[in-house]
This record gives structure tokens, C-alpha cells and sequence, in this order.
């Protein structure tokens, strides 16, 4: 907005002068060939001035451009930064968990191996233990049929 309203005065400062100037030279008591002269300076004058304003605002243009130009690839270069960081991150993450799911895949085979070598051991003890309760029982039955 502030700066349409410093174009529009430019503009306004322009036209004003032109006619000022213009009025001038028709109000003030000069010759055909002198007021002509004089015309012909103020239109020359006006068109240098006319062509230095459109230089100035080409230029400024073209820094604003290179400003927004600049600005743009800074802003998707931190952008593309920070979606790498969090790629990383997630493969980190991922990376990790994998790592810990093999180590508790490993201890659950581990704990699986103890848990059947305990269960043999355990069978055999209690195989025993019925054998050797038999073998008792079968005495004791041999001694007391004996009796």
C-alpha cells in the first residue's frame, strides 16, 4: 500500500510539473519562436526525467527479485535441511528398533532353549522318581505278601 501511494505522487508530481511548466510558458509574454524553444526544453526536460524514473524503478525491480530470488532459495535450502535431519532421525529410529527387536528375538531363544533343557531335566527327575517309587512300592508289596 505505501508503496502505490509513492507511485500515485510521483505521478501526481509529474503531471503537476508538466502543466505547471506548460502554463507558464503559454501565460508568460514571449515570442512563437521563443515559446516554442521553451516547449521543446520542458518536453526534453520531461523525458529525461521520465526516462532516469523508469531506470530507477527498473532497478529497484530487479534488486527486489534478486532479494525474493535469494530469500526463496534460502528458505527451501533450510528446508530440505531439516526434511533430511528428520529422514536421518527416522532411519536412526527405525535402525534402532530393528536392532532391538533382534536382541529380544535372541533372548526369547535363549529362554526357549533353558526353558525346554529344564523341562528334560525336570522329566527325567520326575521319570526317576516314579521308578524309584515303584520299585519301593514293589518291595514293599514282595515283603508284605511275604508276611
Amino acid at each position: 500500500m505505501g508503496d502505490m501511494n509513492t507511485k500515485d505522487f510521483l505521478i501526481g508530481t509529474l503531471v503537476g510539473g508538466i502543466v505547471g511548466a506548460t502554463t507558464a510558458l503559454f501565460l508568460a509574454p514571449k515570442s512563437g519562436k521563443e515559446l516554442r524553444s521553451d516547449i521543446s526544453e520542458q518536453a526534453y526536460n520531461a523525458k529525461e526525467k521520465t526516462a532516469q524514473l523508469t531506470n530507477d524503478v527498473y532497478e529497484k525491480g530487479n534488486e527486489w527479485a534478486d532479494l525474493a530470488k535469494e530469500k526463496s532459495t534460502n528458505i527451501a535450502k533450510t528446508v530440505s535441511d531439516q526434511s533430511q535431519q528428520v529422514v536421518d532421525k527416522v532411519k536412526d529410529l527405525s535402525s534402532s528398533a530393528k536392532d532391538e527387536a533382534e536382541n529380544q528375538m535372541e533372548e526369547a531363544k535363549s529362554l526357549a532353549k533353558d526353558l525346554k533343557e529344564d523341562a528334560e531335566e525336570a522329566g527325567k527327575n520326575i521319570s526317576e522318581t516314579v521308578k524309584s517309587e515303584v520299585k519301593d512300592a514293589e518291595k514293599k508289596a514282595k515283603s508284605s505278601a511275604k508276611k
